[in-house]
């Protein structure tokens, strides 16, 4: 082990200690519950207010909790998590199984997150809270994504990406957002939020496809008696990125306890963060030579001063037609003032849920979420030179040498950037709903039933302001194609197809008249619709095994059938390729898929010698979808506890999942890819000793690596889309670990747990910079023909639509602490710590080619980062009403990389430190009211330098430092 990865591990160790718990959790749908007679099930509530109250091992308990919702069920109500009490012996449901089974004896590792937990750490959405865990990957979507994002933050586990892991709500599928075809945690309360529990383990053999890395499972308040008002506010030290929520809910139990009905409503704002107002994240470097900042180059070739090239031209050309000389880096336009950092977003919340208790055969239930979401972000105003395919316009914005406004004497080619079209502003409206139906109860013998339907919908509207008109430009310069329909063809001055008003130079700026005829809006639209029907049965003890000490055996099976479709119709203009901006085709598409899953649970002993408890666990999963066939998957668990102390754990399955339908039939469409160009006077002598064969290669296409500069700010145009011959992913992972919690120290629980992940036949596009890279410098040639230039070098377009890549790997360890004793009868303190250690994470992106190791690294021209060590810590301590906790973030150092090559050591620089973040937070609770304040970033540290061309850092791994020092501050009162 490296020197470097000992320091890491030790600060870790030290700075080790929070209120996170990492157990096997006991929880299940709010509606999966053992239902008794009505008059057996008093009985039972009484025994069980009598006996010890279930919590999670190790799982810290709030002594003095914020006011919550009380939930004050009759007998037999829906709850939570599903107890059946018995004396002292609980049985509760473990996620990861549909069975219950005796407390602690999950063979899943699965981490719960209270309500507490998350609240007093100040977070405005839940993506806020889960970038903080270890487990969670930074392959999601954020909200420091400001370019394309739309908003929407979307979850990741273990790095796999947000297309690996499910989102389940009270246990079960929910509406998608259909422009980025994932959960949107951003329209979800964290006021509504009652625990989240995290199976860090593959689960498609229960949970069905999707459920690669494992499911998070975030369990909405349910089944309430009572009502709270509950106000935040917040704002960062600058002054900026002001927050405001106000929540509230009522609910009602009826028929004497038989019924209940919960209300709940929200209203949040936030108000982001602009580049401009973070020294640290403006001007924007884009590359990294030694020599500090008069060695390198910053902002944006697309600039408002025009760049003119020809034959023998390279010239820059003022806004006023002046021509300045020939063209340098002073010309280049810093973009970084006029973008946000981060988005602004309003969120309003409403939600109903209901259930009446008939008897106990048929228990009626119902929950509806309703969400409207929107977003705001900026960016400087649109760059042009030309369309990009699929557009038949035009791939270069030529000026003819007959043009008598063109006195240089030759064709030539401008690029510049319509600053006086105004900031590019994208406004993203997005409307979700999910509505859940069902029934569930008794059958006979111990056997119970659960039939459910779920309805889920999405349509998000996106207007992006200030893109311009290509078809206008022309018509507005005097220029007309001459041969119609034809990328390549070349543009003849024609001032009959000038405005009214007259025609504008190609070398100016327009003039007002000009900017109303080409400015344009666009808009489009997405829908996606869920159709889930689910049909459970279940019974805990079918048969009891004969031999002394045997246990009995559970059984559990169901059917799912589940059809999703989603659309996306973009703006006419955008679709035809007319409009200056990236040019994206309709998708529409679907598919449904039948089910069945079976579970089996055995418990071989059962307080014998050596065998306090020994369970096995069986499932299996067959799906026939619509657009592959049938599958088969299959998981088994083991859990052996010798003594109470001790447990050993472990499982293996295997995993499945199909092509979503934007894989499936996504559109053609443009990105525009964080990507360097290898022909680039500063890339090309990155290479090594491959440098050489790159300035060879890029020569071979008329390029001089001594005076070819990329344009643009370091983004590449990337054709991506849908692919109909994908093949589903195939995965295979297993965890083994141990759970200790010595009676002789009561409070304490230690955790450990290794895991291994392996998935082939992975859908993905071919990142950009891999491309680039290994068509350049050799290592693979025939990617070649997937990167087109233009005339004058610059590249028009890189060509990466989905496909089977090839594999992936990783595996990693997991250590989790958590200690809390009682100083005094009014004073307890708490210590507890989520530790990661990442062993590997290698990426083949060619099936049987070479794995790319990534085990450490930062990816930063794709936003995401793998340290080898990340922990989350809080310490806490409670005086009668007074909590107070402090928070700390802990995330390894990491070397660059660009997805195919390591950032040479003699660059300016190679790496990121490791990044130390600060919390505190108090709680006071007085009657009926409480109040919660404190700090993020106390030390209003900033994230560390990276030449990302975006922002200088990477929001994806550090955006928790982005708006820097926030306070906050929450009032509550319970009605």
């Amino acid at each position: 082990m490296s020197s470097s990865v000992t320091r890491q591990l030790l600060c870790a160790s030290i700075l080790a200690s929070s209120a996170l718990t990492v157990v096997p959790v006991y929880a299940a749908s709010s509606h999966d519950v053992a239902r008794h007679h009505h008059a057996k099930a008093k009985a039972a509530a009484t025994s069980a207010r009598t006996a010890p109250v279930a919590t999670p091992v190790a799982a810290p308990v709030s002594v003095q909790p914020a006011p919550v919702a009380v939930s004050r069920r009759r007998p037999g109500a829906m709850r939570p998590a599903m107890i059946e009490a018995s004396g002292a012996d609980e049985r509760v449901v473990v996620t990861g199984s549909a069975l219950v089974s005796s407390r602690n004896s999950s063979a899943n590792p699965v981490q719960i997150v209270s309500s507490k937990q998350i609240q007093q750490t100040g977070a405005t959405t839940l993506n806020d809270f889960f970038s903080r865990l270890p487990s969670m990957g930074s392959s999601g979507t954020t909200n420091t994504a400001t370019n394309g994002g739309g908003g929407v933050t979307c979850a990741d586990l273990r790095n796999l990406g947000t297309k690996r892991v499910l989102v389940l709500i009270d246990g079960k599928r929910a509406s998608m957002n259909g422009r980025n075809n994932c959960i949107d945690l951003n329209a979800i309360p964290i006021q509504q939020i009652s625990s989240v529990e995290i199976l860090k383990d593959g689960g498609s053999e229960l949970y069905g496809a999707d459920a690669v890395s494992g499911v998070i499972n975030i369990k909405l308040r349910h089944d309430l008696n009572d009502a709270n008002i509950t106000v935040r506010g917040g704002i960062t030290g600058q002054g900026d990125n002001q927050t405001g929520m106000i929540s509230g809910y009522k609910g009602w139990n009826f028929d004497h306890g038989k019924g209940n009905l919960t209300l709940f409503g929200s209203y949040m704002t936030q108000g982001g963060v602009m580049q401009r107002d973070r020294s640290w994240a403006s001007p924007v470097q884009l590359t990294n030579n030694p020599g500090g900042a008069a060695a390198n180059t910053f902002g944006s070739g697309f600039s408002d001063i025009a760049r003119v090239t020809g034959s023998g031209v390279n010239v820059g050309v003022a806004p006023d037609g002046t021509v300045l000389g020939r063209w340098n880096n002073s010309y280049r336009y810093n973009f970084g003032p006029r973008a946000s950092l981060t988005n602004q977003l309003q969120s309003s919340n409403l939600s109903g849920d209901t259930h009446y208790e008939i008897n106990h055969h048929f228990n009626v239930y119902s929950n509806v979420l309703y969400s409207h979401r929107t977003s705001s972000t900026f960016m400087a105003p649109n760059p042009f030179n030309g369309s990009i395919q699929p557009s038949t316009l035009p791939s270069v914005l030529s000026v003819p040498a007959n043009d008598p406004r063109n006195t240089f004497g030759t064709n030539v080619g401008v690029i510049k950037r319509f600053t006086e079209f105004g900031d590019r502003r994208t406004e993203v409206a997005s409307d979700t709903v999910t509505a859940k139906f069902g029934v569930n109860g008794d059958v006979a013998y111990g056997w119970k039933y659960d039939a459910s339907y779920t309805y889920g919908a999405n349509r998000t509207n996106t207007k992006t302001l200030n893109i311009g008109s290509y078809t206008n430009l022309l018509n507005a310069y005097g220029l007309r194609q001459v041969t119609p329909g034809s990328s390549a063809s070349a543009l003849a001055y024609d001032p009959s197809v000038c405005p009214s008003f007259g025609c504008s130079s190609p070398f100016k700026a327009l003039s007002p008249e000009a900017v109303s005829y080409v400015n344009r809006n666009v808009s489009s639209d997405a829908a996606y619709f869920l159709r889930d029907w689910n049909l459970r049965f279940h019974n805990n003890s079918v048969v009891h095994m004969p031999w002394a000490h045997g246990g009995a055996l559970g059984i559990a099976m169901g059917m799912e059938r589940r059809g999703e479709q989603l659309s996306n119709k973009p703006d006419p203009l955008v679709q035809s390729g007319e409009s200056m901006t990236n040019t994206v085709l309709p998708t529409s598409g679907g598919f449904h898929v039948t089910e069945g899953y079976l579970e089996g649970q055995l418990t071989l002993l059962h307080n014998a010698f050596l065998a306090k408890d020994l369970t096995i666990d069986g499932q299996g999963r067959i799906s026939a979808y619509n657009t592959f066939g049938a599958a088969k998957i299959w998981k088994g668990s083991i859990s052996w506890a010798p003594v109470s102390d001790i447990r050993f754990r472990g499982t293996l399955g295997t995993s499945f999942r199909q092509p979503n339908v934007n894989e499936l039939y996504g559109g053609r469409s443009i990105s525009y890819n964080t990507a360097s160009d290898p022909c680039d006077m500063n890339r090309v002598n990155s290479y090594g000793a491959a440098s050489a064969i790159v300035a060879a290669n890029c020569a071979r296409q008329g390029i001089d690596t001594k005076t070819f500069t990329q344009s643009g700010s370091a983004q590449v145009p990337t054709i991506g889309g849908g692919n109909t011959q994908l093949q589903p992913e195939e995965g295979r992972t297993y965890t083994f670990g141990t759970v200790i919690t010595p009676r002789w120290i009561p409070g304490l629980s230690l955790s450990g747990e290794y895991w291994h992940y392996s998935i082939s036949h992975m859908i993905s596009a071919l990142p950009t910079t891999y491309i680039l890279n290994n068509c350049y410098d050799g290592s693979n040639t025939s990617l070649c023909s997937q990167v087109n230039r233009l005339s004058n070098g610059q590249i028009s377009t890189v060509s990466a639509y989905a496909q089977n890549i090839g594999a992936l790997r990783t595996s990693g360890v997991d250590f989790d602490f958590d200690y809390r004793h009682h100083i005094t009868s009014n004073d307890i303190v708490s210590v507890s710590n989520n530790f990661q250690y990442l062993l590997n994470y290698k990426q083949q992106f060619v099936p049987g080619g070479a794995f790319s190791d990534y085990t450490g690294a930062l990816l930063y021209n794709n936003g995401s980062g793998n340290p080898r060590v990340r922990d989350y810590t809080t310490l806490g301590w409670t005086h009668g009403a007074v909590s107070i906790n402090y928070m700390l973030q802990f995330t390894g150092g990491m070397r660059w990389n660009d997805t195919s090559k390591w950032e040479p050591t003699t660059s300016g620089r190679y790496k990121t430190p490791m990044m130390i973040q600060q919390d505190l937070s108090a709680s006071y609770r007085l009657n009926r009211w409480n109040f919660t304040g404190g700090i993020q970033n106390i030390t209003n540290k900033k994230p560390p330098f990276v030449t990302s061309g975006s922002d200088n850092s990477v929001g994806a791994v550090y955006g928790g430092f982005y708006p820097g020092r926030y306070i906050f501050l929450q009032a509550g009162i319970s009605l």
